[in-house]
């Protein structure tokens, strides 16, 4: 792994500027584009269930790029973040290698979160069998397996995770004013996600599996692109 130089620091890195770029240039489509348009890009690029219609391939890198376009929220906490920790993993590694990083990390949520969700829509699947094709497909979507996910919450949790591993003993500040070690800050986020999915609450359309997966892949790969710095998490 290359070492970090300060000198070669940049505030918004070029990787993370296009990507920040991007995201924001999707979302204006979203937004602007018609209730039409924006509908049949959620159903082309948004991931979606392996049982629902519309599910396709493509969607386990497509759905990173898309946000929700009735909150505002949650592009600019997602950009907020990605440039917060992304810019320093980009500079410690470089932008090839952070950009490799970001899309495993990205891909890796994705299949966790389908695998929560076939497990979850199984019992529904089963029950759809009962059905000729025509009705099959309006029961599934009835029974809510046509919704879709996005945004880069996972990929960007791949980041954090990255970032705590690298940088155990850095201090960021909750709200901007509470000093906390990163470490810490990772492991009780994380213990949060994964309350939060193993009990979750009505009208919860966070997917904290995808968030768990994105961060767990992105820790085996910097564990593994780390293995040969002998570094003590401490």
């Amino acid at each position: 792994m290359s070492e970090f130089r300060p000198g070669s620091f940049q505030m918004i890195p070029p990787v993370i500027k296009n990507l920040v770029i991007i995201n924001g240039l999707v979302w204006l489509a979203e937004m602007t584009l018609g209730s039409n348009i924006s509908e049949w890009m959620f159903n082309m690029f948004a991931l979606h269930d392996v049982h629902s219609q519309f599910f396709r391939p493509h969607q386990l890198v497509t759905y990173l790029f898309l946000h929700d376009n009735h909150n505002i929220q949650h592009i600019l906490y997602n950009m907020f973040a990605l440039w917060m920790f992304g810019s320093v993993l980009e500079n410690y590694w470089g932008g090839k290698r952070f950009l490799t990083f970001y899309m495993i990390s990205g891909i890796g949520a994705a299949i966790a979160h389908l695998a929560v969700l076939y497990h979850e829509t199984a019992p529904i699947w089963e029950a759809a069998q009962q059905y000729i094709p025509e009705d099959r497909v309006a029961y599934m979507a009835s029974q809510g397996v046509d919704g879709a996910t996005v945004g880069a919450s996972g990929a960007i949790f791949g980041c954090l995770a990255a970032f705590g591993y690298l940088f155990p003993n850095q201090y960021i500040y909750l709200y901007f004013f509470v000093p906390i070690k990163v470490k810490w800050f990772v492991l009780g986020y994380a213990a949060i996600e994964l309350f939060s999915g193993v009990n979750p609450t009505a009208g919860d359309s966070v997917a904290h599996w995808a968030h768990l997966g994105g961060g767990l892949v992105g820790l085996l790969l910097v564990i593994y692109w780390n293995r040969t710095n002998r570094r003590n998490f401490y």
